[in-house]
């Protein structure tokens, strides 16, 4: 018997392809870390995948995460690898770990925590930091054994405090001197493969102490010579979150920073990308922006605004925060507990009772502020199937009054029938299904924003694949299928300059799913503790992924791990 001509071979799938060409039914050949054959493949392989029934698409790619710190004692990458992500880009919102001067390695660490809300003691115990500039940051990434492909950008925060220290937080501008010696990181960063430049502009982002961070008030002139670096070089994004809360009269402090950012891509020749979310308290704020962005991108800009494709929400729950955690002694008596004492707790008829009289009380009821949030504007998400639309007959307090009870004993009695596993979502951006389809229908819409990594005890995003595919392309037919998929594959990875990743074509690389499109779905949010020294988080499974590859290996089956660690380090000059 002759040996095998292949290392895998994925028999008689509907191949979508990522390109946006029609799907056709085809093999999928594959041998080393490439495909290399595309139609009818007659040779066997050493592995075969039956994909009859199944969609064959690329893997895709997230180019907005925060799993800089994570990768380092969490190999697979989770919550992205079950949700058929093979490429991630990390580096986002101008927070990095590199460039780092010994004395530094706390402050990036306490910033990484203020920002992005990953816990500062799980990133000093969680890294080895035995790198100082940007070039030994991406080497330990070589070195890191990953399940994923990862690159990352040089960030703003990083660059300026090594350069300026104190001084970065200022509102003076840099000086000459400065920006020079903040260019040279850059370009450091660059010429070792950086993925671009990352920046923070928004007031939300602060350090510690409740100051801005780093780069926040950058004047435009350093920017532009940041952008000079990235042209100089040929490649690179350069990637900000935007200053839009201070719109100012007739929207022109949002549209300064559309217009810095056009600027930015006509002088360096290279994209731009920044996050672009609809706002219920500003909601014409992101039709403006894309007129903005239409604006410049028809000057010659070249603009992709990042959305997500559901609400951005914070998760509440027994098994982490409740919106009652002030509202008396036995709620917070549940911070010290775990879970399967909570559920005692709220099972046990006299606490119970006590539960639901303090979160009744009168200065609750009229405002007295023991709820930490507004109930009006939570909804339940079921640890099945979780539902993220949104509208007022789905509130909490909708099927409270529907069942004749008052929103915390709908909640306990909910909690109660589900062991726990039921949350709440309170959706704070992206609140309008309506706002979001207007922004996915613009051809400069990039999809991002996932987080994944970050916020890790209050929002869970990085699902948005599976959600992607399953509401907006198999049951809304917003998205036909090649589209769909092209959005979240190769429109992602050419933005960045992933070559050949992000398609189905000979030659590219095997980063590919095989998947149940009819079975593809979402688990509800989940509470852990497996981050160093027990840190909790949230965790989202999905369902559907029959084989996630990365690489030519056979990474993820049915949502379990298989060993295979073929990531690979992501970097410009590739």
């Amino acid at each position: 018997m002759s040996d095998p001509d292949f290392d895998v071979v994925i028999r008689g799938g509907r191949v979508v392809d990522g390109l946006g060409s029609p799907m056709k039914e085809a093999d999928v050949a594959i041998l080393g870390d490439r495909i290399v054959a595309v139609g009818e493949v007659t040779g066997s392989g050493h592995r075969e995948i039956d994909a009859k029934g199944r969609i064959v698409t690329p893997g895709f790619v997230d180019i907005h995460t925060h799993l800089d710190a994570q990768l380092a004692w969490d190999p697979i990458g989770s919550s992205s690898c079950w949700h058929g992500i093979t490429s991630v880009v990390m580096g986002n919102c101008g927070v990095t770990f590199a460039p780092v001067r010994t004395e530094d390695i706390n402050y990036l660490a306490e910033v990484m925590e203020s920002v992005e809300d990953i816990p500062r003691e799980a990133i000093l115990e969680g890294l080895p930091w035995d790198w100082r500039t940007f070039g030994e940051y991406l080497d330990f990434l070589d070195r890191l054994p990953k399940g994923l492909n990862v690159g990352g950008m040089v960030g703003h925060v990083a660059v300026r405090w090594n350069v300026m220290g104190e001084d970065s937080l200022d509102e003076d501008p840099a000086s000459v001197e400065q920006i020079e010696a903040m260019c040279a990181l850059v370009d450091e960063a660059m010429e070792s493969g950086a993925l671009g430049f990352s920046t923070s502009r928004t007031l939300l982002h602060r350090t510690p102490d409740g100051r801005p961070i780093p780069g926040t008030f950058a004047d435009d002139d350093e920017l532009y010579a940041f952008a000079d670096v990235l042209g100089r070089h040929g490649r690179g994004v350069f990637e900000s979150a935007p200053r839009f809360e201070k719109a100012g009269a007739d929207w022109a402090g949002l549209k300064h920073e559309i217009r810095t950012l056009g600027e930015i891509t006509r002088r360096s020749g290279r994209p731009s990308t920044f996050g672009l979310v609809y706002n219920a308290v500003r909601p014409d704020m992101s039709d403006v922006a894309l007129a903005e962005v239409a604006s410049e991108n028809s000057s010659g800009a070249a603009l992709r605004p990042q959305t997500t494709c559901r609400p951005i929400g914070v998760v509440l729950g027994i098994q982490h925060r409740t919106p009652w955690a002030r509202a008396g002694a036995t709620w917070k008596s549940m911070q010290h507990l775990d879970l399967s004492e909570r559920l005692t707790l709220i099972r046990d008829p006299e606490s119970r009772r006590r539960l639901v009289e303090e979160a009744n009380s009168p200065e609750e009821i009229h405002g007295g502020g023991s709820a930490m949030i507004d109930l009006s504007r939570l909804y339940l998400l079921d640890a099945e199937n979780p539902d993220y639309r949104v509208g007022p007959e789905g509130t909490l307090e909708a099927k409270a009054a529907q069942a004749g009870v008052t929103p915390v004993e709908f909640f306990l009695d909910e909690t109660d029938r589900s062991d726990g596993s039921v949350m709440l979502s309170l959706p704070i951006l992206n609140q309008d299904y309506e706002a979001i389809e207007t922004m996915l229908r613009d051809d400069s819409i990039v999809m991002g924003l996932a987080d994944a990594g970050a916020h890790v005890g209050q929002i869970m995003d990085s699902s948005q694949p599976t959600y992607f595919l399953s509401h907006w392309v198999r049951d809304t037919g917003f998205f036909s299928l090649e589209e769909g998929v092209r959005r979240i594959t190769s429109d992602t990875a050419d933005l960045f300059g992933l070559v050949d990743r992000g398609r189905i074509v000979e030659g590219a690389y095997a980063d590919i799913n095989v998947i149940n499109l009819d079975e593809l779905a979402l688990t509800g949010p989940e509470y852990v503790h497996d981050f160093p020294g027990g840190a909790g988080r949230y965790v989202q499974r999905g369902a559907g992924y029959d084989a996630t590859i990365v690489n030519g290996q056979v990474f993820m089956e049915h949502g379990e791990h298989t060993g295979a660690l073929a990531g690979m380090t992501l970097r410009s000059t590739d």
